[in-house]
C-alpha cells in the first residue's frame, strides 16, 4: 500500500514539476522577448540573443507562443534567418551599425569622463565587429 502512494505521489510531483517548469520557461521567454524588443531601440542591448533566448524557451514550453514569435511579421524573419542560416541581411548590419555608432556618439558627447567615453569606444568597436563577422542573408533567403 504504501509502495502504490509513493508512486501516486512521485507521479503528481513529475505533473507539477513539469507544469512549473512550462511556466517558468514562458515567463523566462516573454522576459528576454521584452529585452530584445527594447533592444532595437537601444543599441548597447543586444537584439538577437534575447530573441533567440525567448524562441528557445518558447519552443521548449508552449508551441503556440513560438509559432506566433517566428511567423511574426516584423521579428520572425530575423529570427528564422539566424536559426536557419545564422545569418542577417546586409541592410539590418548597416543599420544597426550606424544606429550603434548614432547613440554612442550623443552619449560620448554628453558625458564627461574619459575613462567612460574610452569604455563606450572599445564597446563600440566590439559589437561592431561582431555584426560585421555575421554572415549576410542572400536575397533567396529573405523570401
Amino acid at each position: 500500500m504504501f509502495l502504490v502512494y509513493t508512486v501516486r505521489m512521485a507521479k503528481r510531483i513529475t505533473h507539477i514539476t513539469r507544469k512549473m517548469t512550462k511556466i517558468l520557461l514562458i515567463i523566462a521567454g516573454s522576459a528576454s522577448l521584452a529585452l530584445g524588443v527594447v533592444g532595437i531601440i537601444l543599441p548597447l542591448l543586444p537584439t538577437t540573443p534575447f530573441l533567440l533566448l525567448a524562441a528557445y524557451c518558447y519552443m521548449k514550453s508552449s508551441d503556440k507562443l513560438y509559432k506566433r514569435l517566428t511567423e511574426h511579421r516584423a521579428l520572425g524573419p530575423h529570427i528564422t534567418n539566424y536559426l536557419k542560416y545564422r545569418a542577417v541581411p546586409k541592410r539590418l548590419k548597416y543599420v544597426s551599425i550606424a544606429l550603434l555608432w548614432l547613440a554612442l556618439a550623443a552619449s560620448i558627447i554628453f558625458i564627461p569622463n574619459i575613462y567612460i567615453r574610452i569604455l563606450l569606444g572599445v564597446v563600440g568597436i566590439g559589437v561592431s565587429a561582431h555584426i560585421l563577422t555575421l554572415k549576410t542573408v542572400g536575397k533567396e533567403a529573405q523570401d
